[in-house]
């Protein structure tokens, strides 16, 4: 009895009608900046976890006797310049996905000054909290929330701060703005996540 060998199957596919690179939900930096803002959000919302369970611990005093809360006129000061910095950060996107070199190359630098700016409200913010980290749990968990944030607020700024020295200096292609999109789409991460942080530090320590 004879044994037919298989037949193999050449499969031949002309690629080169693909595009050389994609953006937004095709791109596959955009799916990990996604992912990273899903990590990151679940670190803010176990913080956020551990202020409601430290508080409920210690009721009815929330802050504890003789504990300010914190001081809301800077918060007010950050929460507006943060909101209001979202609309030069949409516009740079548009310019991305319009593919608009000079619209990113002035979009990321003017974003990179204003990331800096808000630093000054936020360092002001952590001089009124009216509470040491170390004084008692109600300290370590605000200034756990606050430090936090911050440290998304510094890095974001310091990866913009360096897109805008690369786009000054370089040429400019397809995966640069695939980076400009994301990198506007993680300062939206950022502005949206301190909404409820924000709450939480200045309204429940009012409120409760």
């Amino acid at each position: 009895m004879s044994v037919v060998a298989p037949r193999e199957v050449e499969v031949v596919g002309d690629l080169s009608g693909l595009p050389a690179s994609a953006s937004g939900a095709r791109h596959l930096v955009w799916w990990g900046n996604i992912g990273f803002m899903l990590i990151e959000g679940t670190g803010f919302a176990l913080a956020a976890a551990a202020y409601l369970y430290l508080m409920t611990q210690q009721a009815p005093a929330w802050p504890p006797p003789g504990t300010r809360p914190p001081d809301l006129s800077w918060g007010l000061v950050f929460t507006l310049g943060l909101l209001l910095s979202e609309l030069p950060n949409l516009w740079v996107r548009r310019r991305a996905l319009a593919k608009d070199a000079r619209g990113v190359r002035v979009g990321v630098a003017a974003m990179a000054v204003l990331g800096l700016l808000l630093l000054i409200p936020r360092g002001y913010e952590l001089a009124h909290l009216n509470t040491r980290w170390d004084s008692d749990a109600y300290g370590s968990v605000v200034w756990m929330l606050m430090v936090l944030h911050t440290s998304h607020v510094v890095t974001d700024w310091g990866d913009t701060a360096v897109q805008a020295a690369w786009l000054f200096t370089h040429e400019i292609g397809d995966d640069q703005f695939a980076d400009v999109e994301d990198n506007a789409n993680y300062w939206t991460f950022v502005v949206l996540t301190w909404l409820p942080i924000g709450a939480i530090v200045y309204g429940l320590a009012r409120l409760w």
